[in-house]
């Protein structure tokens, strides 16, 4: 049985307290919040905190509103259940409520949070196993190790994100609000992230996540989030698609975004899709050209369930299906 090695828990008040726990702590210690993902690697010895802070007492992280004029708040301490049973998230944003509902299992989202979803660890078949089993084959670089054991000649982690609400959060222009040593500061979840496996979140180490904002312009945006695993329930995803659209009442696209994840250590944005769908009907022909464009710039690795080729060609079929359903919604 793997249990949990011995660390001390902090239980601060607000968030700049346990900001500056983190600062004076330094990398002996974690943030934690639900701790669905933590606590397991702690008993894997993925993590090895000696503190970890707890963000559970902590009130200013938390709520869901509508401020008119300024957008739809979500707290980063609202569990991932209560995201998805929202009903202005249902009505408003269904991509944010089917990717919160989808993440893991019933009981695992009533702890999990959206923001431990949004900096959840990235993941890779040869990192996310037990300290004997990744002992025996010699470590990787992401942990103990010095070698990417899915590229031996990267000089860089290749570990995957495996958010499911990032990509969505992504596509509908969401801010997120940091809180650290130096106060907060508003900044674009695109920008939360970097395409590095061991180094994938661009945040300072004391800094928390306080929320997010969705922009009042992303309400009447059709959007959509479509999720391939293995199976129905519990599985990380080994591709995801988000995809946001403003469509005028003529059928013209005027605004368009898709994001993928599970293809590469950061959410993965298609940059040509404004560039095929805007000033257009989504029609077949143009729906056709976007997937096939999300499709070149998608990459999987043999770092996940399936085989990588598969999920490529998975994407241009998901971007596909997801395109095909906002064409048809009202």
């Amino acid at each position: 049985m793997l249990r949990l090695p011995d660390f001390t828990y902090l239980r601060p008040g607000t968030l700049a307290e346990a900001s500056g726990a983190l600062r004076d702590l330094g990398p002996e210690a974690m943030a934690v919040a639900g701790g669905t993902d933590v606590y397991p690697k702690m008993k894997r010895g993925q993590f090895t905190p000696r503190y970890l802070v707890s963000l559970s007492r902590i009130a200013e992280h938390r709520g869901i509103r509508r401020e008119p004029g300024r957008g739809l708040w979500i707290g980063a301490g609202e569990t991932l259940n209560a995201v998805a049973g929202h009903d202005t998230v249902r009505r408003a944003f269904p991509a944010l409520a089917a990717a919160a509902g989808l993440v893991s299992t019933l009981q695992l989202r009533n702890a999990g949070t959206i923001g431990g979803n949004l900096f959840v660890d990235t993941r890779c078949n040869y990192y996310d196993q037990s300290f004997f089993w990744r002992q025996a084959v010699g470590f990787c670089l992401k942990k103990d190790g010095d070698i990417c054991l899915v590229a031996p000649g990267s000089r860089v982690c290749l570990a995957i994100c495996s958010s499911d609400t990032a990509p969505v959060l992504s596509s509908l222009g969401a801010d997120a609000v940091l809180v650290g040593a130096e106060g907060s500061r508003q900044v674009p979840v695109d920008a939360l992230y970097r395409d590095d496996g061991m180094y994938y979140l661009a945040k300072r180490p004391d800094d928390l996540l306080q929320g997010v904002w969705i922009p009042e312009e992303s309400f009447g945006r059709r959007n959509v989030y479509l999720k391939l695993r293995r199976r129905g329930s519990f599985d990380f995803p080994v591709l995801g698609v988000a995809a946001a659209l403003r469509i005028a009442a003529s059928g013209t696209c005027e605004a368009a975004k898709i994001v993928l994840t599970a293809v590469a250590s950061a959410p993965k944005v298609v940059e040509d899709a404004p560039r095929v769908l805007c000033g257009k009907p989504l029609d077949t022909a143009s729906i056709e050209e976007a997937a096939e464009r999300a499709m070149r710039v998608s990459h999987p690795l043999d770092n996940a369930d399936m085989d990588y080729w598969y999920r490529k060609r998975m994407t241009r079929v998901y971007v596909r299906r997801a395109l095909e359903r906002l064409a048809a919604a009202d």
